[in-house]
């Protein structure tokens, strides 16, 4: 099954380190039997684009943990990856999967990163993305901007050039 799990630069940074990478509570999302019924229309492309779009939402609660920390970059991260063994979570959301291992570095297709230019609507989309979730519709169009904006696309033996450059 591919899945998507969000992830931030320092994350990306441990995975070229160890080869491996748990992710946060186990936590991915992928194109799901839910997902699937939840979308009136769309082909298997249009609707993992959207399970992508959840992980790189949930990849601004990650990066708002770091945020207390110096030298954090401010943009969205996205591990793209195929995995064998992925337990579907529909009580938490349509497209969210469980992971009961750490993803290997293998196992990755591609890695998705904001670019340079996304920096500050990232930064006002971590500040704002807890008060979207509890409805506020100001909060909700900050993160709008951010998810207009577009993940580069990386292939996997890429990521280290991309780390270095980053």
């Amino acid at each position: 099954m591919r899945v998507y799990v969000p992830v931030t630069i320092r994350m990306l940074e441990q995975l070229q380190r160890d080869g491996e990478l748990a992710a946060v509570g186990g936590t991915a999302f992928a194109l799901t039997p839910a997902l699937r019924e939840s979308y009136a229309v769309g082909d298997d492309d249009e609707l993992s684009y959207a399970a992508m779009a959840e992980a790189a939402r949930a990849s601004l609660r990650l990066l708002a943990d770091e945020m207390d920390g110096e030298g954090v970059l401010a943009r969205r991260a996205v591990l793209s990856a195929d995995v064998d063994d992925a337990r579907l979570r529909p009580d938490l959301d349509d497209a969210v999967v469980r992971l009961s291992r750490p993803v290997q570095l293998h196992e990755v297709a591609s890695v998705h990163v904001d670019l340079a230019d996304a920096e500050d609507a990232v930064l006002a989309a971590v500040k704002a993305v807890d008060d979207a979730d509890l409805g506020d519709h100001d909060a909700e169009f900050v993160l709008g901007e951010v998810a207009d904006r577009e993940l580069a696309w990386y292939a996997t033996q890429e990521l280290p050039f991309l780390l270095e450059l980053l």
